[in-house]
């Protein structure tokens, strides 16, 4: 008996080293878009080219001082390294009819999805908003940051530069 719960915290602790090392593929799970079609988030794609996946809602403020931001270095982004950002909400049921009037003021050029019953966030481990995930072109998230604070933006910009071999 003691054998196996050393085998078991053995086992509890490289799981919990890996998860923490931020290196998993993104999960299959569907979201809805704003059209309010279901998409996979398995078919989240960039031709090779990173992305990021970033969580927010419109009752978070520093979810929106994030992407608004980025927002603003996003086509320069784009230009340089191809990377392209998908904006999941969590707005459950009571707050999702806010996401569309307030990304249409916005003027995001991000793909923007709705994760209402939160299955994709669970999936992806997201306990708190904003949650930024840097994802390769073999779809397996490098990179994680979550919360914010003014100047992130640069150090994923940091990020996003390394994995496409710019320094």
């Amino acid at each position: 008996m003691k054998h196996f719960a050393l085998i078991l915290g053995l086992v509890l602790a490289a799981s919990f080293s890996h998860a923490q090392s931020g290196h998993f593929q993104v999960p299959n799970v569907k979201v809805k878009d704003l059209k309010g079609n279901w998409i996979n988030t398995s078919n989240f794609d960039n031709e090779g080219k990173p992305m990021i996946i970033n969580f927010w809602a419109t009752w978070c403020m520093p979810c929106k001082r994030e992407l608004n931001n980025i927002a603003e270095v996003y086509p320069d982004w784009v230009d340089e390294t191809g990377v392209k950002l998908i904006a999941i909400s969590i707005d459950d049921a009571r707050s999702e009819s806010r996401v569309i009037p307030y990304v249409n003021g916005a003027d995001w050029d991000y793909e923007v999805y709705i994760d209402s019953n939160a299955d994709f966030k669970r999936a992806m481990n997201v306990n708190n908003v904003p949650h930024t995930f840097l994802v390769d072109a073999s779809g397996n998230v490098v990179w994680q940051h979550n919360n914010y604070a003014p100047g992130d933006e640069d150090k994923l910009y940091k990020e996003i530069k390394a994995l496409v071999g710019m320094r």
